[in-house]
């Protein structure tokens, strides 16, 4: 009977050890990640408000609250060309409509025959 408390006494400081080293580890890590991501957001909203046009805005925003995945995707190659330095100018809503079309799969349509 003089083994299991001992056993439960040492699983418990097994348990706050652990804890403690996550705390150290984990606890300036997530600040950091966090302060990271915050920063390359605030990063990428400036680049789309350089370069896009009120109405190109306007439309990625609809995009993304009707598919999301579709619009961080053209978010993502806005901001890659912006930062390689391929857009001249500010894209319109015309330019917008065919990066959207480059980069949604095209809609599979199903031709039904009845027998």
């Amino acid at each position: 009977m003089s083994g299991d408390p001992s056993d439960e006494e040492l699983e418990e400081i097994r348990q706050k050890k652990m804890e403690q080293l996550k705390e150290q580890a984990g606890g300036g890590d997530e600040e950091a990640m966090e302060a990271q991501r915050q920063q390359a957001e605030a990063q990428k909203k400036a680049i789309l408000r350089q370069h896009l046009t009120d109405g190109a805005r306007k439309r990625l925003n609809t995009v993304k609250m009707s598919k999301p995945q579709v619009g961080e995707k053209v978010e993502q190659q806005i901001v890659a060309l912006a930062q390689s330095g391929r857009i001249q100018g500010k894209i319109d809503e015309e330019k917008m409509k065919e990066l959207l079309r480059e980069l949604t799969p095209d809609s599979k349509s199903f031709d039904i025959r009845r027998r």
